[in-house]
């Protein structure tokens, strides 16, 4: 084994990516040991292998102490790969960027990123996930940001916290690793971090953890943020947003649709503003901001017969999620000429402890309000969101995603031979509702674990 010390190359924890000259970080897992394939990562070029979780943090560690970069960290609710690939492509318009990779944002995937941050970046952001008090303090430690950004704090893993302001404390923690006079960037129109609740005396912005010399920068709609929302309008391709941001004005375009979009572009403008960067070429930079995959991308499909549209949004979900999701839906729909059907497929969430049942069922009215056609949903916990729907909108119930996708499916692509019509598991009095018809917009939603991004994948492929 290599000693930490010497390590120069890109470290890799997965042998099956080692390229020639990365160093292969053996760890031992609860349903793998990493040194079990120490000799594989050899074949495949590793120029050297390494031990251990503590020893990934000893070079991480070292990694934060010798680089010149300035640090963003970025956690919350939702929205955290979404700000930080926003916050990527603003930063490069003024400099050298590392930022997480993909949503390796745990105890693992935070030191990995941070021990294979370049030496010459201008600009590191990591994203810092967590389920459990505690989690984030850690993360937070070894990063020590100079800004540190919670996108939203919203009902999620309730599975493992008494309620959201436990939560909302334990994504505060985050603001325990800022280095002396750091920012703090927060969402201005939750109360969690800038009103006290009625009855209540929590105000994380004067939290006691917090040093004194630290200041704190306000994003979101309320009149009273420094960095404020004045307009926001979608378009076919996107959306036009026009912003305040600390009294100064301005407008620019995203090529995303969702009001959602344009409240993280003031946290990534908020992020440029603390850091002395130019605004109006930061904001110039978000104008080729579209979806990441699995999180809202719209995919327009092409059939022998016509054409809909998929928002892939599977990767993940909560209820705060959802309702953006029905939201966004809804504004294509209205940017494509208010024509076709709104169509939702939809997949449990989860970690939402034992007020999960009702949570679901309270989707209706969501889904409701943003005018839906038809609702097929599958799991356990959907199940109660299927028996509160009107009939009307009442589309399949399975147990599973992959069930689900066995009846769902759209018309013949071109090239293809899937003919659902003729499928003799589709129930007569339901074929209208479960073919995908002409000009549908159909949104694909779930937790990770409902695995609706298999449902998304295949019908995008027809695979």
């Amino acid at each position: 084994m290599t000693e930490p010390s010497e390590i120069t190359g890109r470290i890799e924890i997965d042998s099956r990516k080692i390229v020639a000259g990365d160093v292969f970080l053996a760890l031992k897992g609860e349903n793998f040991d990493g040194h079990d394939f120490i000799a594989q990562a050899l074949e495949k070029g590793a120029v050297a292998t390494l031990s251990g979780l503590d020893t990934l943090e000893k070079i991480a560690q070292d990694k934060r102490a010798k680089t010149k970069a300035k640090i963003i960290g970025i956690t919350g609710s939702v929205g955290k790969t979404s700000t930080k690939e926003m916050l990527r492509l603003a930063l490069s318009a003024h400099g050298k960027v590392h930022a997480t990779t993909g949503n390796y944002n745990n105890h693992i995937g935070t030191p990995l990123n941070l021990a294979n941050m370049p030496i010459d970046v201008d600009f590191g952001v990591f994203e810092m996930g967590m389920n459990h008090a505690g989690e984030i303090s850690h993360l937070t430690k070894m990063v020590r940001p100079h800004i540190a950004l919670i996108t939203r704090v919203e009902a999620a893993h309730l599975e493992f916290f008494s309620g959201i302001e436990e939560i909302a404390k334990a994504k505060a923690e985050i603001f325990e690793g800022l280095v002396e006079g750091g920012v703090r960037v927060v969402n201005a129109d939750q109360e969690y971090f800038c009103h006290p609740r009625e009855g209540g005396d929590l105000k994380l912005s004067e939290d006691s953890r917090l040093r004194g010399n630290d200041k704190t920068i306000t994003f979101g709609e309320n009149k009273n943020a420094n960095c404020r929302l004045n307009s926001y309008t979608p378009t076919p391709t996107g959306c036009d947003v026009s912003a305040e941001i600390f009294g100064q004005k301005l407008d620019y375009k995203l090529a995303a649709i969702g009001r959602h979009w344009a409240i993280i572009s003031l946290s990534v403008l908020a992020v440029c503003h603390a850091l002395g960067l130019d605004l109006q070429k930061s904001a110039d930079a978000l104008a080729s901001f579209s979806e990441v995959e699995g999180r809202g991308k719209i995919i327009p499909i092409k059939t022998t017969t016509g054409k809909y549209t998929i928002i892939d949004d599977s990767y993940n979900a909560s209820p705060a999620s959802m309702r953006e999701a029905f939201s966004k839906t809804a504004e294509v729909w209205m940017a494509g000429g208010k024509i076709g059907r709104k169509i939702a497929v939809l997949g449990d969430m989860l970690e939402l402890g034992e007020s999960a049942p009702e949570i679901h069922k309270n989707l209706a009215q969501d889904l409701l309000k943003n005018g839906f056609d038809v609702i097929h949903t599958a799991g356990d916990l959907m199940e109660n969101l299927h028996h509160a729907l009107p009939e009307t909108m009442r589309g399949e119930h399975t147990k599973t995603a992959g069930e689900l996708l066995e009846i769902i499916n759209c018309h013949p692509r071109e090239g293809g031979d899937l003919n659902p019509q003729k499928d003799s598991r589709l129930r007569g009095n339901d074929k209208e509702k479960i073919m995908l018809q002409d000009s549908d917009i159909v949104l694909i939603k779930g937790s990770h674990g409902s695995k609706m991004y298999e449902l998304a994948k295949k019908l995008i492929t027809n695979n």
